[in-house]
């Protein structure tokens, strides 16, 4: 089975050694996403905006493999603040509509980039050929 790492050009350089996603067979990994911009800080100390901005990374890293939102199969979700969630649900729903991925909410002291108060990883099925 072919093991495809998965790079969107336009996205913050990793900050450790690791890709955005891997594509195996008909599965997509995704790496976890913060709320990072183009020099890889954060702008904004808002959960919900944060996650707003993850999981619109994450829809454009899941298109590059071949897949979407609504073939995630679960997300890990860690955040700094567990009372957080009842923030970041709505948005959630925003994105992922009436499809119920499987999910792990762990509340973490910190995250690796400073300023992040949300990390979403996922896995997903992929649904085409990968996006060149």
């Amino acid at each position: 089975m072919t093991v495809t790492p998965i790079r969107v050009e336009h996205l913050p350089e990793p900050i450790s050694h690791y890709t955005d996603a891997v594509r195996v067979g008909d599965l997509v990994f995704v790496s976890g996403c913060t709320a990072s911009n183009s020099e890889g800080t954060v702008d904004t100390d808002d959960a919900a905006a944060q996650t707003r901005i993850i999981l619109s990374t994450m829809a454009e890293i899941l298109a590059a493999a071949g897949s979407d939102l609504s073939r995630v199969a679960r997300v890990t979700v860690y955040l700094t603040d567990i009372r957080d969630r009842t923030v970041i649900n709505p948005v959630r729903q925003e994105f992922f509509g009436a499809h119920r991925p499987a999910s792990t909410l762990i509340e973490v002291s910190r995250l690796a980039v400073p300023g992040a108060k949300v990390e979403i990883e996922a896995v997903a099925a992929a649904s085409g050929p990968l996006a060149r």
